[in-house]
C-alpha cells in the first residue's frame, strides 16, 4: 500500500464540505448513549459543541491513539497460541565399504501444561484495555482543550474589534492635535505623546491580528481541519458545566480518565508478573519419528526442563520491581490530581471574583468617565490628554476582562476534565466495526477483553 499524500490532501480539504460521515458518527454516539449537540447544522456556522464532534472524529492525535489500540488488539487476537511443531532430519553416511546410510525423521510438539499461554492472553488483554483507556483519556482531554482553544480564539477576535474601536477614537483625537497646537491649547510634547500612542496602538492591532490567526490555526488543528480551511467558526464563548461533587477524592478515583490509564498500566504490570511466575514452570516437549540404521526404527523422545537452578528468578524479580513502580505511579498520580484540582478551583474562584469586580465597578466607572469627557468635548472643552487617558484605560480594562473570561473558562474546563465523565466511557465509535470482527484500529473498540 504505497503512500499517496496528494490524495490525502484532497480528503483534508473535503472535510469542511462533506458532512455525511459526521452525521453517521453522531448517530452512533447517540446509540452508545453519548452526549451529542442538540442540532448539527453547519449551514449557520460551526458552534463550539459542533466543533467537539469534529475534533472527536478528525483529530490527528486521536487517530494515532486509535491505531495504537489496533496494534494492541492484533497482539491480543494472536496471544496464547501453541508453539509451532518442529520437524527434524538427521542423516549420516558411514564411509566403510559395508556402511549404510543412516537417517532419522522427527516431529516434536510442545504441550503447554504450565498455563503460560492463558496468562499471555490475559496480559495482552490488559495491554489492550490500557490502550482503550488512553483513547478515552485523550478524547476527554481533547474536548476540554477544544473549549479552551475556542474561548481563546473568541477572545482574540473580540480583542481585534476592541483595538479597531480604540484606534479609531485615538485617531480622532490625533486628527485635531495640529489645530490645537497652533491655537496654543496643546504643547508639542503633548502632541507627540498622542502620536506615539496612536503608533503603539497600530502596532498592537497588527500583533492582535497575528494572534487571532494563530489562535484560529490552533483551533482548526484540534478539529482536524487544514490551516487554510474556509470553515465558518461562530465567535462564541463555550459554556462549561461543572458537576457538583460532595466527595471529590472519591470522584477522582472512580472517574478521572488519566488515573484510569495508570490503573490499567498497573494491571499490565500485574499480568506481566503472573506471566514471569508461570514461565518458571516447564512445558513438555514430545517428539517422535522414523529412523533407519540398516533396519527400521521408531523414535520417541520426551523433554521436561527442571526449574531448580534458574527458575526464571531474574525475570520474576524484574517484573515484581516494575509492578511496584507502576503502583507508585498510580498513587503519585492521584496525589498530583488532587493538587491540580485544588489549584484549578482556586484559579476559577479568583477569575470569577476579578471579573465580577471589573464588571460591577471598574468598567462602568470608565464608561461613565468616557461619557463625561465626550460631553465636555461636545461643549468645546477638549482636554486631549484626559480623553486619551480615558480611552486607553478603558481599552486596558476591557482587554483584561477578556483575559479573565478566558481564564475562567480554562479553569472550569480543567476542573471538568479532572473530575471525569459521569459514567465510564468507551472510545467513540468512529466507524462501524465489520460484522463478526473485533472493533478496533481506527474504529474504536467498544468492548475490551477482561
Amino acid at each position: 500500500m504505497p503512500l499517496d499524500l496528494d490524495a490525502y490532501d484532497s480528503t483534508l480539504q473535503a472535510r469542511v464540505s462533506d458532512h455525511e460521515p459526521l452525521h453517521g458518527f453522531i448517530e452512533r454516539l447517540a446509540e452508545a448513549g453519548r452526549s451529542t449537540p442538540d442540532r448539527f447544522d453547519l449551514s449557520d456556522g460551526l458552534s463550539p459543541a459542533e466543533g467537539e464532534v469534529f475534533a472527536l472524529f478528525y483529530n490527528p492525535s486521536l487517530r494515532i491513539a486509535r491505531l495504537d489500540a489496533g496494534i494492541a488488539l492484533a497482539t491480543y487476537d494472536n496471544a496464547g497460541l501453541w508453539e509451532d511443531p518442529r520437524f527434524g532430519f538427521d542423516a549420516a553416511e558411514i564411509l566403510s565399504p559395508a556402511g549404510v546410510t543412516e537417517y532419522g525423521l522427527t516431529l516434536s510438539l510442545t504441550i503447554p501444561i504450565s498455563g503460560r499461554l492463558a496468562v499471555e492472553k490475559d496480559r495482552a488483554g490488559a495491554a489492550y484495555e490500557a490502550e482503550l483507556r488512553r483513547i478515552v483519556d485523550a478524547e476527554w482531554a481533547l474536548r476540554a482543550e477544544v473549549r479552551s482553544a475556542w474561548a481563546a480564539w473568541a477572545a482574540e477576535h473580540a480583542r481585534v474589534d476592541l483595538l479597531a474601536d480604540v484606534l479609531a477614537q485615538v485617531e480622532r483625537v490625533s486628527s485635531i492635535t495640529d489645530r490645537l497646537v497652533s491655537a496654543g491649547e496643546l504643547t508639542r510634547v503633548e502632541s507627540r505623546l498622542i502620536r506615539t500612542e496612536e503608533l503603539s496602538l497600530r502596532n498592537e492591532a497588527i500583533a492582535a491580528r497575528r494572534a487571532l490567526t494563530e489562535a484560529r490555526i490552533r483551533l482548526l488543528g484540534l478539529l482536524g481541519l487544514p490551516a487554510d480551511a474556509e470553515a465558518d467558526l461562530l465567535v462564541a464563548f463555550p459554556s462549561v458545566s461543572i458537576p457538583e461533587i460532595d466527595d471529590e477524592p472519591r470522584r477522582l478515583i472512580m472517574a478521572n480518565t488519566s488515573l484510569a490509564v495508570r490503573r490499567a498500566e498497573y494491571q499490565v504490570a500485574e499480568e506481566t508478573l503472573r506471566l514471569e511466575v508461570r514461565s518458571q514452570y516447564p512445558d513438555i516437549t514430545i517428539g517422535g519419528g522414523y529412523g533407519n540404521e540398516g533396519d527400521d526404527r521408531l523414535l520417541l523422545g520426551v523433554s521436561l526442563p527442571i526449574p531448580i537452578l534458574n527458575a526464571n528468578r531474574g525475570g520474576i524479580a524484574e517484573a515484581r520491581a516494575r509492578r511496584e513502580r507502576a503502583r507508585a505511579i498510580v498513587e503519585t498520580t492521584f496525589e498530583q490530581l488532587t493538587r491540580e484540582l485544588a489549584a484549578s478551583r482556586a484559579a476559577l474562584d479568583a477569575a470569577r471574583e476579578q471579573r465580577a469586580a471589573f464588571e460591577a465597578d471598574l468598567v462602568p466607572l470608565l464608561s461613565l468617565q468616557a461619557n463625561e469627557v465626550e460631553q465636555l468635548a461636545a461643549l468645546g472643552e477638549v482636554n486631549t490628554i484626559l480623553l486619551l487617558e480615558t480611552v486607553t484605560r478603558g481599552f486596558e480594562a476591557r482587554s483584561l476582562l477578556l483575559e479573565l473570561r478566558v481564564a475562567e473558562i480554562s479553569a472550569a474546563n480543567e476542573i471538568t476534565r479532572l473530575l471525569g465523565p459521569e459514567t465510564e466511557e468507551m472510545p467513540s465509535p468512529v466507524q462501524n466495526p465489520p460484522a463478526n470482527d473485533h472493533p478496533g484500529g481506527e474504529s474504536s473498540a467498544e468492548e475490551a477483553p477482561r
